[in-house]
């Protein structure tokens, strides 16, 4: 018989519920409800339009095993305890536990911490609360308002645009912004300018130096247009003797950094380590629920007075006294009545990166000592930097050169180093000698395209979303289609977007408006603060875009959204070559294909995708025929088969008889040659041959009852037992692999899976 627990904590998540376990005694028993255990239903609106927008919640089948074993444990407990995380989406987890075990107010307490740590954790305990129906109503109020608008709006994109297309709130107002930024892009104008750096040399001590003045005058970025104007000014200084004309020698003072807050952490995991957002919040709600930090959802950049004691008595100890000049607080402007009100910091300022590197996988150490550091940084004095500036004349020109050095380190002791240029010891009138005077050819760059850094960083700007949204916006975009991640990792929108975009810019502006969006938000902060009524909201913004919905339903037409454009005649047929948007994009067709001509049964019309690169929005005549002259022969192999290069639903593709290979950038199918192509399908080939044959077999698998074979594939060896694949990764060797390590792979990668939900059986 099962031994009866006195109380029982129920968190969302099996990591936090494992790390909490370690804090409480034997009296307590800590189990996970897996995240939400109710949510609107999947096949119908869930929401009771006619009755005050009364939510219907189901449970999703994922979630009704944690149910059952709850309501179990919930028989042998006394008193439960919600200790679901500490904003508005923990509290109406929270609230939703309490729903569905049909828990008693009596018997249930609600407790929040800001970090997972023995004195927090009893700390709660031991001042529950009861659950806040405010925030609780205001998580509601968004989940409705999202439903509302995905569920009438997307039906609407899929009649006039295409099936699957999606809508949000705050996802669309995403995309407008990487869409206008690439709009932007397209229309700038580049511009032609130039440079004039010299390198001039004292005490053997080299050092560049910029042009600032011709004749007097200030030369700007543009003023150099021409390469005839830069040549005649670089020659007009030959054997030019160059000399001080002054120095400037100044003590700076760089300020430490703010803590970090939710955006903030996703800006820095960015620009300095190249995470994406979704990673960076996956690796720090791993670091948080194992208790090495603190929440990361916030927006708040207080910290802990017990910190901050902690800190000071570290950085007197570790860096000495002159850099433990007191605790510094900081203001928190923005904002963020739903978040945590401290910033995101490690738990305990002793644990350094360097004592935790072998506790951490690799990532999740490098995301803990950015936070480290910068928490730190950030308790630091200011660092004071030596910085000198000199003028240097030759004939009727000047040059500038500048230098720094770290007079005192401060915060840089443990944040980031400064990059020094070092300039030899200079005074006014010291002649210099001229080493080197060269012009550089240069072109005006259009505004870059969204990062996930700048994305987060705009969107905060102007007061869209809140920290727990920016993550799930940026994927919900990408994995919808609407946007695709460049060579370096920029954000770039589709075809698709644009249109998506333009339709909701044009007909449902209220949606994708910045400033409506950022109103909307801070109205759910007011529900949450108990200032507003969620019903009234609700109504205020759901019948005028119901009516506005039902009005463009009957009036627009598909190819009012989407009109098809004659791009010119095609010169072997006198027929024309029409762009047009399909399901995957734009393409381009050689003469209309009416409902008609298929019935009779007609041939479609040539056709083809729109290469990468190009747009619905630009492309060019010359481009289509282009496209349209795919398939293309490129020669033969050397077993003497036709090679052919070709555009596929993933792009492009060579092939050969059996073989076929994909088109990589910045190769592409209208220009690859045959010596290039005969490699490429070589290769494929040989890897296709090397993938048949197993590299090792282990046996029968005790788990699946699968078979364990290691194999060859496109992206390097992996395991499989016939159902799971496990990549051995870049650093483990196939040859070191045995039957033990093998099922642990495979089993650790079914863990994996079944905590996110895709965990099939062998099926024997």
């Amino acid at each position: 018989m099962e031994a009866m627990s006195h109380h029982l904590l129920i968190v969302e998540s099996p990591t936090k519920a494992k790390t909490i376990s370690k804090y409480l005694g034997s009296d307590y028993k800590v189990l996970s409800s897996f995240g939400h255990i109710r949510d609107l239903p999947k096949s119908k609106l869930g929401v009771d339009l006619e009755n005050h927008f009364e939510p219907t919640y189901t449970i999703p089948p994922k979630s009704k095993k944690a149910v059952t074993e709850l309501k179990a444990a919930v028989k042998h407990a006394d008193m439960v305890y919600l200790a679901t995380d500490e904003d508005r989406e923990g509290e109406a987890i929270a609230w939703h536990i309490m729903e569905a075990l049909k828990l008693k107010p009596e018997n249930t307490r609600r407790i929040t911490f800001h970090e997972i740590t023995r004195a927090a954790v009893e700390e709660a305990v031991a001042h529950p609360r009861a659950i806040d129906q405010n925030l609780v109503n205001a998580q509601q109020t968004r989940r409705i308002l999202d439903r509302l608008v995905g569920y009438e709006l997307s039906p609407f994109l899929w009649q006039k645009i295409r099936y699957g297309l999606s809508a949000g709130r705050v996802q669309s107002v995403a995309m407008r912004l990487i869409v206008e930024r690439e709009r932007e892009r397209r229309a700038f104008n580049i511009e032609e300018y130039w440079t004039i750096d010299a390198e001039f040399e004292k005490s053997e001590i080299s050092f560049p130096a910029k042009l600032m003045e011709v004749d007097g005058k200030k030369i700007d970025k543009l003023d150099l247009k021409t390469e005839q104007r830069t040549k005649t000014i670089v020659e007009s200084l030959s054997g030019a003797a160059a000399s001080v004309t002054a120095v400037e020698k100044k003590l700076i003072k760089k300020a430490a950094p703010t803590p970090l807050t939710t955006s903030t952490l996703q800006i820095d995991a960015n620009t300095k380590l190249g995470f994406s957002s979704k990673q960076t919040m996956r690796l720090a709600q791993e670091l948080y629920e194992t208790g090495r930090i603190t929440y990361m959802r916030t927006d708040s950049m207080n910290l802990a007075e017990k910190f901050l004691d902690e800190a000071q008595t570290y950085i007197r100890t570790t860096f000495g006294e002159k850099y433990a000049e007191g605790a510094r607080r900081f203001k928190t402007n923005k904002k963020g009545a739903q978040e945590a009100h401290e910033a995101i910091r490690p738990t305990e300022v002793t644990a350094t990166p360097e004592s935790l590197r072998s506790a951490l996988e690799p990532r999740a150490w490098k995301l803990y000592s950015l936070i480290w550091s910068r928490t730190v940084a950030s308790q630091l004095p200011s660092a004071q930097l030596n910085r000198t500036t000199v003028d240097i004349q030759a004939k009727h020109c000047l040059f500038r050169a500048s230098g720094s050095s770290v007079a005192f380190q401060g915060f840089m002791k443990v944040y980031q180093s400064a990059k020094e240029k070092i300039l030899p010891d200079l005074a006014q009138g010291d002649a210099v000698v001229t080493k080197s005077i060269l012009p550089s050819q240069h072109f005006t760059e259009p505004p870059a395209r969204y990062s996930d850094a700048t994305l987060v960083k705009t969107l905060e700007e102007f007061g869209i979303g809140r920290p727990s949204t920016y993550a799930p916006t940026i994927s919900t975009i990408i994995d919808r289609g609407y946007v695709e991640r460049d060579d370096n990792k920029k954000l770039a929108p589709t075809d698709i977007a644009l249109i998506v975009n333009d339709v909701l810019v044009g007909h449902f502006p209220q949606i994708v408006d910045y400033e409506f969006t950022a109103t909307m938000e801070n109205t759910l902060d007011e529900i949450a603060e108990g200032k507003v009524e969620w019903v009234p909201t609700l109504e205020a913004f759901y019948e005028p875009f119901h009516k506005n919905l039902e009005t463009k339903t009957k009036e627009l037409d598909r190819a009012d959204i989407m009109p098809d454009r004659v791009l010119g005649t095609d010169p072997d047929s006198g027929l024309p070559v029409i762009l047009k948007t399909g399901r995957f994009g734009g393409f381009v067709q050689i003469g209309e294909y009416s409902k008609e001509d298929k019935k009779e049964g007609k041939p479609k019309p040539k056709s083809a995708s729109l290469l990468k690169g190009m747009n619905v929005e630009s492309v060019t005549f010359e481009q289509a025929l282009a496209c349209l002259s795919l398939p293309r022969d490129v020669g033969v192999t050397e077993g003497g088969e036709k090679i052919v290069a070709a555009v596929g639903r993933f792009g492009p593709y060579l092939k050969a008889g059996e073989v076929s290979a994909s088109i990589k950038e910045p190769l592409d199918p209208l220009s690859i040659d045959e010596a290039t192509a005969r490699i490429i399908l070589k290769e494929s080939a040989e890897l296709k041959k090397k993938m048949l044959t197993p590299i090792a077999e282990f046996g029968t698998d005790p788990t699946s009852g699968g078979e364990i074979i290691l194999k060859h594939g496109r992206f390097g060896p992996y395991l499989t037992d016939g159902t799971t694949n496990a990549s051995l990764g870049k650093k483990r060797n196939p040859a070191e692999v045995t039957r033990e390590s093998a099922i642990e792979i495979l089993e650790k990668k079914r863990a994996l899976e079944a905590k996110k939900g895709k965990f099939k059986p062998h099926k024997k």
